[in-house]
C-alpha cells in the first residue's frame, strides 16, 4: 500500500524494502553495506505528506546515512516480528525509536495485522466474556474499536487498556534488549508523557502511553529525547505538506515541515553526541 496522491498534490515516497522483509519503507533506499543509522517509528517518523521528513534532515544535517524504517500506523509487533528489520536495526550505529501508541500491538485481548499493526483482526474469548454486548465484526480499525469500548464501559475499558499497557512496555523492553547498539527513545508529542490517570485518554497520542510507562524504558536506552513542537511551529500548519483534497483532515492532525525540522534540529545533536 503506498500513502501518495496521484493528482496535483503527488508526493513519491520512494518506497522500498530491505532483506527478505515485505513491509515497504520509505526510500529512497539505503546502503547498508556502509554505516548508517536507523529510525523506526511510526507515521511521523515515516513523515507522510512531507516531502522532507526528520530523517532525511538529520541525514542533510549530519552527513550520516539515515535508514527510515517508520511505517504509517506502525505498532511495536511490526518491528518485533520481523527479522529482516531487527536485523537492519541491530546492525545500525544508533537506533532512533520513535515510541508508538499502545493501541496497535496483539494482546491476550485482541489480534493486529502483523504489518499494517492498525487493523483490527479479532476479539479473544477474553474480550468477548468482557465485553459480550459488542459485535467484533464491526470493527477494522483498533483506534475506532477502542473508542467505542470506552464509550460503551469506562469501568471495563480500564481492563483492556491496562492490559495493552503492560504489553507495550514488554515489548518496549524486548526491542531494546534485541539492539546492541546504543538507542535513542524519541517521544514527540503535544505534551509531555501525561501522569498516570483514573480514566484513560484516546485522545492525547502516543495513545495509551504514559510517564510511568517510558520511565520504565529509559534506563534500557542510551538515552531519551522529548520534543514537543513549538507554538511557531505549529503555526505553520500544512504549510509545504503535500497531499490531495480529501487526505486534508488527516493532515492537519499530522506533523508539518516545521515540526520535522524542530525534530532534526534536536535529535542531530544527539546521533553525533553518540558517535
Amino acid at each position: 500500500m503506498t500513502y501518495e496522491y496521484t493528482g496535483g498534490g503527488s508526493l513519491d515516497y520512494y518506497l522500498c524494502r530491505y532483506g527478505d522483509s515485505r513491509v515497504a519503507f520509505r526510500g529512497p533506499r539505503r546502503d547498508l553495506d556502509r554505516p548508517y543509522v536507523v529510525m523506526v517509528g511510526g507515521t511521523e517518523t515515516f513523515g507522510k505528506f512531507v516531502p522532507e521528513p526528520f530523517p532525511a534532515l538529520v541525514e542533510a544535517a549530519t552527513g550520516l546515512r539515515v535508514v527510515n524504517l517508520g511505517v504509517v500506523n506502525a505498532g511495536l509487533d511490526l518491528y518485533l516480528k520481523d527479522p529482516s528489520v531487527l536485523d537492519i536495526a541491530a546492525r545500525a550505529q544508533v537506533a532512533v525509536i520513535q515510541i508508538v501508541g499502545a493501541q496497535n500491538l496483539s494482546n491476550r485481548f485482541y489480534t493486529v495485522h502483523a504489518r499494517r499493526n492498525d487493523r483490527f483482526l479479532f476479539a479473544s474469548h477474553a474480550l468477548r466474556d468482557l465485553y459480550g454486548d459488542v459485535d467484533f465484526t464491526d470493527f477494522s480499525f483498533t483506534r475506532h474499536m477502542l473508542h467505542t469500548l470506552q464509550a460503551l464501559s469506562a469501568d471495563r475499558f480500564e481492563v483492556l487498556a491496562e492490559e495493552l499497557r503492560t504489553a507495550w512496555v514488554a515489548r518496549m523492553k524486548t526491542l531494546l534488549a534485541l539492539l546492541p547498539c546504543p538507542t535513542i527513545l524519541l517521544w514527540v508529542g503535544a505534551t509531555p508523557p501525561p501522569m498516570p490517570g483514573r480514566r484513560s485518554d484516546l485522545v492525547q497520542n502516543p495513545l495509551l502511553v504514559d510517564a510511568e510507562m517510558v520511565a520504565a524504558l529509559r534506563a534500557r536506552a542510551t538515552c531519551y529525547v522529548e520534543i514537543l513542537p513549538s507554538p511557531e511551529a505549529l503555526a505553520c500548519g500544512t504549510a509545504g505538506m503535500a497531499f490531495g483534497p480529501l487526505d486534508q483532515p488527516v493532515a492537519q492532525l499530522l506533523p508539518g515541515p516545521a515540526v520535522h525540522r524542530q525534530i532534526a534540529d534536536q535529535l542531530g545533536p544527539e546521533l553525533l553526541r553518540l558517535l
